[in-house]
């Protein structure tokens, strides 16, 4: 069985449905059909029971998927390994992450330190007001930005965190009463304006220009850094959405964070110069992918 049919039949084992694995690794249907029967009457034995209605794992299916799984993870942690021995081994990665965003990502740091001995993260925070200047200028190796990230010279790697959005706003604030918030709610109220620096579409997929219902949110006044945005909340002059692991780790006086409970799920990703690709970054990433997402 070749590698891209065992990815076919991985993959295929967790959608259960021929036109998504398609579309995820990017070939025909057809090709994963095929990719299927040539693995059925090579083995002797179905994989997989389908209907019209369902796709569902045999029992031998389940057993292979297991087995083949444990196997994948194996060859992937030993290429990780390799490339880390390589030129760069031993590094340590510069790391820019928003606030306290470090603290959650433990899980990624202890796995990738242990893949790659002599290796470390070093965490520097960022500001969204400028977040790609010290990666572009090779002072940062990697940043943990949210999606979508869209630059031409940057790669996006895996997500590496997800979770919900909060508002922050001035504890006697109309809206601190109510305990919940909502998207529309931004066109009642001034969010913060984190400058010209930072792509617009980038920022409004965080701060958007627009509500659901296509009012206008009044932007104003400008704030640099996330210490800058908090204090212009307390005095009452803005609001502002945030990522909810902001109000996991702060608790300034004065403010208070709301559930947004119509925005969509935050989801940050580790994101480089790719003209700065190196078998320490890439071991980090596949790190990050075996892992998967961590849920804040």
């Amino acid at each position: 069985m070749e590698l891209r049919d065992i990815e076919i039949f991985l993959t295929l084992a967790e959608e259960l449905h021929f036109g998504r694995t398609a579309e995820r690794l990017h070939v025909s249907q057809a090709r994963v059909s095929q990719a299927i029967r040539r693995q059925e009457r090579h083995l002797g034995v179905a994989l997989f029971d389908r209907t019209s209605r369902r796709v569902a794992l045999t029992p031998v299916g389940r057993r292979l998927r297991e087995d083949l799984q444990q196997a994948l993870d194996l060859l992937h942690a030993g290429l990780a390994r390799a490339q880390a021995a390589g030129p760069g081994a031993g590094r340590t990665l510069r790391l820019g992450v928003f606030g306290h965003a470090g603290h959650e990502l433990r899980p990624l740091v202890d796995a990738f330190r242990i893949r790659c001995p002599g290796s470390d993260i070093q965490f520097r925070e960022i500001n969204a007001n400028d977040a790609f200047t010290a990666l572009r200028s090779g002072e940062h190796d990697a940043h943990v930005l949210w999606l979508p990230v869209a630059e031409p010279d940057l790669t996006v790697g895996p997500t590496v965190l997800t979770g919900g959005r909060v508002l922050a706003v001035a504890a006697d604030h109309p809206l601190a009463e109510r305990g919940t918030a909502s998207l529309e709610d931004l066109a009642d109220n001034h969010v913060v304006d984190l400058g010209p620096e930072a792509p617009e579409y980038w920022v409004a997929s965080m701060v958007p220009t627009r509500t659901p219902l296509g009012r206008r949110v009044p932007r104003g006044p400008t704030a640099r850094t996330f210490h800058e945005v908090l204090s212009l909340v307390a005095a009452g002059s803005c609001v502002h959405p945030l990522g909810e692991i902001a109000a996991r780790y702060n608790k300034p006086p004065g403010i208070v964070f709301l559930p947004l409970h119509d925005a969509p799920t935050l989801e940050w990703a580790l994101t480089w110069r790719t003209t700065a690709d190196s078998p320490t970054l890439r071991a980090l990433a596949q790190t990050a992918a075996d892992l998967g997402p961590i849920t804040l």
